[in-house]
């Protein structure tokens, strides 16, 4: 038996915690109040009484017509908000009859060609009055489907200010956490995040045009603190960025959000939620001088960790993640997606993704704790914790400026040799027993999983997406999409915003893949560097 015990982030543990842990805190300096600086206890003062939280679980699988029911099915049973995650040709920019497709069409993910399949995954959602988180990962396609979102709202006639919504829009997913064939390179990478949050800073006020995305840091190989840092100093990089392109803070910041994984450390995500809020609210205060409060506002949506999910006793699942859905409410977070039992095999059965809507709705009205705002606050343990995982985020930030910033850091392969060390590091404790993993590695089961589960099965779907690229090719004008194409590569060559570019190539029924071959063309390709 050990006398030493850690955080998942290696922050050492006291058996008992005490005022002494955190005497020489300031309450209204560090801590204060819900909705006031610095915002640890949460960004509005009511917090749950005033908005619960968006209870938007992820769908997508199939053909854009296979996961619009599934949209109306979550909506039907309580959903508040909607969340699509795409194929991975569609993630990385190939069309459904590319061969880099071949075998993963509507796997994992919808599949998205073009503006008519966009609509088609829509068909029927009130998009104007439910928000919409477009797990786009890539800037590469996220201007590409962002600009497929906006044109389905205008050819429905719904004005662009009534959209409400999020894009992940991560240039980290293309050039480190994510691997695929063809790359670009971070530079270009980071200027297509910036194009589309600028686009959507002039043109969508209701829109978050980017969720700096730890979770997927988190799920390849970092620890909490890590995971934090990365996406605020990637945040720290987009404002010089659009500052230097002439937009003020204020104009932009209050819609930048964030995706944190909570994993099974259960004090330690709470403290990283509130510390989170802390550190980003010194930076935009400090250091960028953001007169809107809401500029200093960190909003984020969780999604309990896929990481920790086993396809050994899978039922156990559903304690991992409800204990997670849990603490991201205790964290206080704007939106949630909690997992299902059965994602280590497939995308959830519908009664698996019922059960994650159950769990979310359950925590939010028969516990009561959405009641009380904050209600950990003035635990001695947590306090010292959140204070500890804000001086530990600070410092990693740190590192990271002192490195030449987050693209430097990208460029020069730092950053994936953090993620491949700390996820080596796990990987050997999980594999030595160190890290207990219930039926894993510890009491383990006699068999592979106790109890047969339905596995998804996936609907055949390549060759209906193959068959509507098809048909689009022979009907649309050419004379347009080849005027459209034109103007896109002549905006890859400035240095003004691409986004008006795509929208036009996207009227003219340019297909995802089409756009992403003039990117890789203009900007040129890159290779991890990884020796």
């Amino acid at each position: 038996m050990t006398d030493e015990y850690y955080t998942e982030s290696g922050i050492p543990v006291k058996l008992l915690y005490a005022p002494e842990d955190i005497a020489g805190y300031d309450y209204e300096k560090e801590i204060g109040f819900p909705g006031k600086p610095p915002f640890v206890r949460g960004v509005y003062p009511n917090m749950y009484r005033g908005r619960l939280f968006t209870v938007r679980q992820l769908a997508g699988f199939g053909a854009p017509e296979d996961c619009n029911e599934r949209i109306k099915f979550l909506l039907r049973h309580g959903a508040t908000g909607v969340n699509i995650v795409f194929d991975l040709p569609t993630v990385r920019g190939y069309d459904s009859d590319s061969p880099e497709a071949e075998g993963n069409v509507g796997a994992c993910g919808v599949a998205i060609d073009s503006l008519e399949d966009m609509e088609r995954l829509f068909q029927d959602v009130p998009i104007d009055q439910v928000s919409a988180s477009v797990v786009t990962h890539l800037p590469s396609t996220t201007v590409v489907l962002m600009a497929m979102y906006m044109v389905m709202a205008e050819n429905r006639g719904i004005s662009f200010d009534k959209l409400s919504g999020t894009n992940q829009n991560d240039f980290i997913m293309e050039t480190t956490v994510g691997s695929g064939p063809e790359i670009l390179p971070p530079q270009a990478s980071f200027r297509l995040q910036c194009d589309a949050i600028e686009f959507a800073t002039k043109n969508l006020p209701r829109w978050n045009p980017v969720s700096y995305n730890g979770y997927n840091l988190r799920e390849a190989g970092t620890n909490a603190v890590q995971e934090v840092a990365v996406a605020i100093a990637n945040a720290i990089a987009t404002a010089e960025e659009l500052i230097r392109r002439g937009l003020p803070v204020d104009s932009f910041a209050r819609r930048m959000s964030f995706f944190w994984d909570l994993c099974n450390d259960f004090f330690e995500e709470i403290a990283k939620c509130r510390a989170s809020r802390k550190v980003f609210h010194e930076v935009m205060k400090e250091r960028f001088h953001a007169q809107d409060e809401r500029s200093c506002h960190m909003r984020f949506h969780v999604q309990t960790a896929g990481i920790t999910l086993t396809a050994v006793e899978p039922f156990n699942n559903v304690a991992r993640s409800a204990i997670q859905g849990l603490a991201a409410i205790f964290g206080g977070a704007q939106s949630l997606h909690i997992d299902s039992y059965d994602e280590a095999y497939s995308a959830p059965t519908e009664q698996a993704a019922l059960i994650s809507l159950r769990t979310q709705q359950i925590l939010q009205v028969e516990t009561n704790v959405v009641n009380t705002v904050d209600p950990l606050a003035g635990s001695y343990f947590v306090e010292y914790l959140t204070m500890e995982m804000a001086r530990r985020i600070r410092d990693y930030v740190a590192e990271i400026e002192k490195r030449g910033g987050l693209v430097a850091c990208v460029e020069s392969g730092w950053l994936h040799r953090e993620i491949s060390n700390y996820a080596y590091q796990q990987q050997k404790a999980i594999e030595s027993g160190e890290r207990k993993i219930v039926g894993v590695n510890y009491l383990k089961a006699d068999h592979a999983h106790s109890g047969e589960i339905e596995v998804f099965r996936y609907p055949d779907t390549e060759e209906r997406q193959k068959a509507k690229l098809r048909a689009l090719r022979e009907r649309r004008d050419g004379k347009r999409l080849a005027e459209a194409m034109i103007s896109l590569r002549t905006g890859c060559k400035t240095n003004e915003n691409i986004m008006p570019h795509v929208m036009e190539a996207v009227r003219a029924n340019a297909t995802l893949g089409e756009i992403e071959k003039v990117f890789r063309e203009e900007f040129g390709l890159w290779q991890f560097p990884l020796a």
